[in-house]
């Protein structure tokens, strides 16, 4: 049985009149009347009286009437949501960003600046739990819309995103910081860059994660050689801050995500100035994708930066 056989009955019960039925549901009267009879047979029943004029519903017409003006009201009213929740998902921005930078960034100023333009932002909270890969990959397959990362030369599996076919926008600075629990005299318990004899603990990430190349690649440009054992590694930089926190080694941690902890003084920089590495925040996106809501968000968002 099709809808549009329903949509016929009704229009017949209130016109009784083929013709003007079919009129007013825009088809031939033979192919109307067609309809109709076919309907008949799919419910085993007559349902429309053509021995009166004008025409009117047998007893099982009645009933089926009543069916037929329910479920036609209800797919109606059913695809109005559709469309409106389809509306409503066009006019989102999908958005995914790393733990670290939807804490320290995305909530401090590119939610108060989407909120000033009035944009909406669909936030996929799963990718805080991502993989670095997985964000590239996300944006490639086109399952979001923006991506808020850090960058720098040293991340090799963002390279896929320097091609043609994406854009991004440089939209804020961070350094990476060593920093260590502090002792009873408010000294940091290790500093780099220790020593042979008795490797400093350290407090690592997962070497597929955005921050561990960094640090691997800052670190063997140093003159003096860090000595390091890896006692710990996670993927977020909010496990590395906690770790060290409670004593257990050191570690590098972004700079927005320590200024409370070191004006607490239970943490302190763990090494001078050259053992600080410097970040881009980069937010891409794909030059194939034409949502005029992003368009809007991104032509905003570098009249700011500009």
């Amino acid at each position: 049985m099709e809808i549009r056989w329903l949509e016929d009955f009704i229009a017949l019960a209130k016109t009784r009149h083929f013709s003007r039925a079919a009129d007013e549901q825009n088809v031939t009267q033979p192919t109307f009347s067609r309809r109709i009879k076919l309907l008949e047979e799919e419910m085993r029943v007559t349902l429309i009286d053509r021995n009166t004029l004008p025409l009117s519903l047998t007893p099982a017409g009645e009933v089926f009437l009543q069916s037929a003006e329910m479920i036609t009201r209800q797919l109606r009213d059913t695809k109005e949501r559709c469309q409106e929740i389809r509306k409503q998902a066009e006019s989102q921005v999908r958005f995914i960003s790393s733990q670290s930078l939807f804490l320290s960034f995305y909530k401090e100023t590119l939610e108060p600046f989407c909120q000033h333009i009035d944009m909406d932002m669909d936030v996929n909270m799963k990718s805080s739990s991502w993989l670095g890969i997985d964000f590239v990959n996300a944006l490639v397959n086109q399952q979001c819309d923006l991506m808020l990362c850090y960058w720098h030369p040293a991340i090799n599996f963002i390279r896929t995103l320097d091609e043609e076919q994406f854009d991004y926008l440089v939209i804020g600075e961070e350094t990476l910081l060593p920093c260590s629990a502090t002792d009873e005299n408010g000294e940091p318990k290790f500093s780099l860059p220790g020593m042979k004899r008795k490797p400093l603990p350290y407090i690592a990430y997962y070497e597929n994660s955005f921050l561990q190349p960094i640090i691997n690649h800052h670190l063997q440009r140093q003159r003096e050689v860090p000595q390091l054992q890896t006692l710990n590694e996670n993927y977020h930089s909010i496990s590395v801050k906690a770790m060290i926190k409670e004593g257990y080694g050191l570690g590098w941690v972004p700079k927005r995500l320590l200024s409370d902890t070191l004006n607490y003084g239970k943490v302190a920089l763990a090494g001078e100035e050259n053992w600080h590495i410097p970040l881009e925040i980069r937010l891409y996106r794909s030059r194939l994708n034409q949502s005029p809501n992003l368009n809007q968000l991104w032509n905003s968002l570098k009249e700011k930066m500009t």
